[in-house]
């Protein structure tokens, strides 16, 4: 695999891998490939977490008072990229109930491979958030590069990008942007083919979620 820097992160837990190989295979139907994603997004938020603060707080247990660790008031926005991103909402938003959700809306034009902008909505206090931006598939990194690029228009600060599958490409597409994004990614792939599709990927995954063609 190509050589990339500490802030790119590849998340190999034997789990992970098993859910992606069921995840990449043709004949997985879109009720399965939505529970799918919604896992993979919840794993690999709990390894994007891993760095959070922690704070001692004391609490009784049936038995004794003990001191403890929580949280240390740490405030998450998770922001997915539409349309694919939405399928890795829910998952997050289980690991972690009281972050806030924001929306960029971008599509790909199909001659230049490029981002256009047509929504954003975020949390007001963007700034003081952690923000995860999740979309499954890093193609050309050029959606996700621009994603990046609003939300600091918007005053966030601390963000990482959350991808199922990323390709080379898109990785150094981000990096050249913005090089302190952190990017997890349960796998990076070969390479993009004629039409910014990843290779093996998956296909498109905003089909695959909602069953449409």
């Amino acid at each position: 695999m190509t050589e990339f820097p500490d802030n790119v992160v590849v998340i190999d837990h034997p789990l992970v891998q098993h859910k992606l190989s069921i995840l990449r295979d043709v004949a997985t139907g879109a009720k399965e490939f939505r529970e799918l994603v919604k896992e993979l997004a919840m794993l690999s938020a709990y390894e994007a977490t891993r760095d959070f603060q922690l704070a001692e707080t004391t609490v009784t247990t049936p038995i004794t008072q003990t001191t403890t660790r929580v949280l240390a008031g740490k405030k998450v926005a998770v922001i997915p990229i539409l349309r694919a991103g939405l399928g890795m909402v829910d998952g997050i938003l289980e690991l972690i109930p009281a972050a806030k959700v924001g929306h960029v809306g971008l599509y790909r034009d199909p001659q230049t491979l490029r981002p256009v902008e047509y929504y954003c909505k975020l949390p007001e206090d963007i700034a003081e958030r952690d923000v995860l931006i999740v979309d499954p598939m890093l193609a050309t990194g050029g959606s996700a590069a621009a994603a990046v690029e609003f939300l600091r228009e918007k005053g966030a600060n601390h963000i990482s990008l959350l991808v199922l599958i990323a390709a080379p490409e898109g990785i150094r597409e981000v990096l050249a942007s913005c090089d302190d994004v952190r990017i997890f990614t349960c796998a990076v792939d070969s390479h993009l083919n004629d039409h910014g599709y990843i290779v093996p990927g998956l296909g498109d995954a905003g089909d695959r979620l909602f069953g449409t063609k």
